[in-house]
C-alpha cells in the first residue's frame, strides 16, 4: 500500500479513517446535490442468532474489535451486546452465520471464543381483538389510556415491511391502498394513524381512535416513544412484536400541562400496550424458510421423510424437462433448519441440493397461556435464556383497575 495524491475514474482505491463515520455502506461526494448509490436490498431477515463469548477473558476486547470489524464488512449480519453481557451475531442462516463465526475466528477477532447454539428469533402477535379495553394510569394517577389490540392482515404486515404501506410512502397512495385492499375506513387510513414500530418501520401500528380529546396532540410524541419501546420487547418473551395494530380507544389527561410530561404519559403506554396484547389471544409467529430442493426422483422418499421429520410441509414440485431431476419447493421453519442439509444430504445419499432462503412468519398452534402448552414451554425457555423470570407474564401485572 502507498500513498497517492490522485487516481483517475474506474479505479479501487483505499480510503482511510472513513470507516468511523459509515457503518455498512455510503456514497462519499464533493457536490451539494449529488445523489446517493442506492442501498443493496435484502429480501432475507437476519432470524438466526449465536451468542459469543471470549474463551479467556483478557481476550475480550479483542472481540469486541473483531465484532466491530464483521459488521462493517457484512452488509446483512446483525451484531449487538444483549443486557445479559453476551454479544449475539444474527445472521440470516445457518451457513451465513458459520461463515460469519469462521471470518470472525481467523481474520477479524484471531482468538478463541465459544459459540453457543444457534437461537431463532421469534415475534410476538394477536390472534384475536382484545376482550376489553385495557386501561393504564399514570404514576401520579391523573392520567389514564384506553388501549385495544387487534390483529392486521398478513399481507397487511408484508405490505408493511416492504414499504408499500410504510411511514415512508407517500400518504394519499398509503390511504387509497388501505382503504381499497385492506377496507380501513377512509379517515382512519388518511390521519389517524401516529406510528409504525419497532424502529419506527415496524409491522405494529397505533391507530388514534378517539374522538374529541383534548391536550391529545401533546402527548403524541410520548405515547409514540413507549410504543416503540414496547413493540421493540413484548410482554412474552423480550420479542419483537408484529402485525398487531393498537387502538387507542380514550384518553383521559391532566389540565396542567406539568402533570402529562413524558414520565407521566410513556410507562403507562407501554403497560397497556402490554395488557392489550395479553388480553387478545396472544402468541408467537416463528420464521418460515422457503426451501428449494433439486434432486433425482428416486432420492425423493428421502426429501418427504426428513421434511416430515422438522415439521416442513411440501407444497410444489417440478418435473425438469428432459432431466430426471425434481425441483421441489417447501416450507420449513427457522427453528428446525439447524443441521437440516446434513440431515437430508445423509436420507439422500448426497443426491439432494438444498437452497434455504427467509419467506414469511407464521403462526404457531396452541395458546401459551395453557400450562404445560409446547409454545409455554418455548417462552420459557427463551425467558431463560433472556435471564428474565421464568413464568409466565399475568395480567395483573400491566392491567389497571378503574
Amino acid at each position: 500500500t502507498e500513498q497517492i495524491q490522485d487516481v483517475p475514474c474506474g479505479n479501487t482505491v483505499a480510503l482511510v479513517g472513513v470507516d468511523q463515520y459509515i457503518l455498512k455502506s455510503g456514497t462519499i461526494t464533493t457536490l451539494e446535490d449529488a445523489h446517493n448509490i442506492a442501498d443493496m436490498k435484502y429480501s432475507v431477515s437476519p432470524v438466526v442468532k449465536v451468542a459469543v463469548k471470549a474463551k479467556d477473558g483478557k481476550d475480550l476486547p479483542k472481540l469486541v474489535e473483531g465484532l466491530k470489524k464483521l459488521s462493517k464488512s457484512d452488509p446483512l449480519v446483525v451484531c449487538t451486546t444483549e443486557e445479559s453481557g453476551e454479544h449475539v451475531i444474527a445472521g440470516c442462516g445457518e451457513l451465513h452465520v458459520e461463515i460469519c463465526l469462521k471470518d470472525l475466528k481467523d481474520e477479524y477477532a484471531q482468538c478463541d471464543f465459544i459459540v453457543s447454539d444457534p437461537v431463532v428469533s421469534y415475534r410476538e402477535t394477536v390472534a384475536e381483538e382484545s376482550n376489553q379495553t385495557c386501561l393504564a394510569k399514570s404514576p401520579n394517577k391523573h392520567n389514564r389510556i384506553y388501549l385495544k389490540a387487534e390483529p392486521m392482515d398478513e399481507e397487511l404486515s408484508k405490505a408493511i415491511e416492504e414499504g408499500t404501506v410504510g411511514p415512508k410512502a407517500d400518504p394519499k397512495e398509503r390511504a387509497k391502498i388501505l382503504t381499497e385492499k385492506f377496507d380501513w375506513d377512509k379517515s382512519v387510513a388518511q390521519t389517524k394513524i401516529w406510528c409504525y414500530g419497532p424502529e419506527t418501520d415496524g409491522a405494529n401500528l397505533v391507530v388514534d381512535a378517539t374522538v374529541g380529546v383534548q391536550y391529545l396532540i401533546e402527548i403524541k410524541e410520548h405515547v409514540n416513544s413507549a410504543f416503540q419501546w414496547a413493540t421493540k420487547e413484548g410482554p412474552l418473551c423480550e420479542e419483537n412484536m408484529r402485525g398487531i395494530r393498537f387502538n387507542l380507544m380514550d384518553v383521559t389527561l391532566h389540565t396542567d400541562a406539568i402533570h402529562r410530561g413524558a414520565g407521566q404519559i410513556m410507562p403507562p403506554t407501554r403497560r397497556c400496550c402490554f395488557a392489550a396484547e395479553l388480553t387478545a389471544k396472544p402468541t408467537l409467529q416463528e420464521p418460515v424458510f422457503l426451501v428449494e430442493i433439486t434432486c433425482p426422483q428416486e432420492a425423493m422418499s428421502g426429501v418427504y421423510n426428513c421434511m416430515n421429520l422438522r415439521r416442513g410441509c411440501v407444497f410444489e414440485e417440478n418435473q425438469r424437462e428432459g432431466t430426471p431431476l425434481v425441483q421441489v419447493k417447501a416450507h420449513l421453519p427457522v427453528s428446525e433448519s439447524f443441521g437440516f442439509v446434513a440431515a437430508l444430504r445423509q436420507a439422500t445419499s448426497g443426491q439432494a441440493f438444498p437452497q434455504c432462503v427467509f419467506d414469511h412468519w407464521e403462526n404457531l398452534p396452541g395458546n401459551p397461556m395453557d400450562k404445560g402448552s409446547k409454545m409455554e414451554e418455548l417462552i420459557l425457555g427463551i425467558r431463560k435464556r433472556k435471564n428474565l423470570k421464568v413464568e409466565m407474564p399475568a395480567l395483573g401485572d400491566y392491567l389497571d383497575k378503574l
